[in-house]
């Protein structure tokens, strides 16, 4: 008996390791592919073959096809050009600060509270406790909405849960990492999804989740 639980200990260790690989993989893939497009909205500054410098906010700025590149509205001036009529260095500041009203980390900007995008009136919570519960759930009424209790093991001291009012979901990879690393580039319907993702959802005890930072 002690051999076998021996070996089924070291089994059961790779395994867990294997099943944590294999769900946090695809927000990993999530997070770089936001990256790429956080890079595709940075904006260009357009500088015409007359030499005129075309911001976003530019009415020529999708119709100029054959232009020089810049980094900034500074750069292309400097370089020679010349703002177009109905652009001034006032108003591309006002649009700049404009575009960056979210460049400082707020949880609203990945929405509010757990979303119910499918209608079923179960929200991202729910959901979660639902799809990691080791048991069958019990819902509070019969539309079951809100799961009331289950059998949920935390990730961090491996405690066994068993009433949902103990429980904080967080998530695997925090908004405010995700924030920093390109998320303030995606759309705010990419951000509300990645934040209400049950991929990226865990169960973990209410009072250690509410003692950090994490959100």
């Amino acid at each position: 008996m002690r051999v076998q639980s021996a070996v089924s200990l070291h089994l059961r260790e790779p395994l867990n390791t294997m099943v944590c690989v294999l769900r946090i993989l695809p927000l990993f893939v999530f997070v770089v592919a936001g990256l790429v497009s956080a890079s595709a909205h940075a904006f260009t500054v357009k500088k015409s073959n007359s030499g005129f410098c075309h911001p976003p906010q530019s009415s020529w700025y999708d119709r100029t096809k054959n232009y020089q590149p810049y980094d900034s509205v500074d750069a292309c001036l400097n370089s020679g050009g010349k703002l177009p009529d109905g652009v001034s260095l006032a108003s591309f500041q006002q649009f700049q600060e404009q575009k960056g009203e979210l460049q400082s980390y707020e949880r609203s900007a990945f929405g509010h509270g757990w979303d119910d995008a499918d209608g079923d009136c179960q929200n991202s919570r729910a959901e979660a406790l639902i799809a990691q519960s080791t048991t069958k759930v019990r819902f509070a009424g019969e539309a079951r909405c809100r799961v009331v209790s289950g059998r949920w093991i935390s990730p961090f001291t491996g405690k066994v849960i068993q009433n949902s009012s103990e429980i904080d979901i967080d998530h695997v990879v925090p908004l405010k990492w995700a924030w920093d690393r390109g998320a303030k580039g995606w759309t705010k319907a990419d951000r509300e999804r990645f934040a209400n993702d049950v991929v990226n959802l865990w169960p973990v005890e209410l009072s250690l989740n509410r003692s950090t930072i994490t959100i």
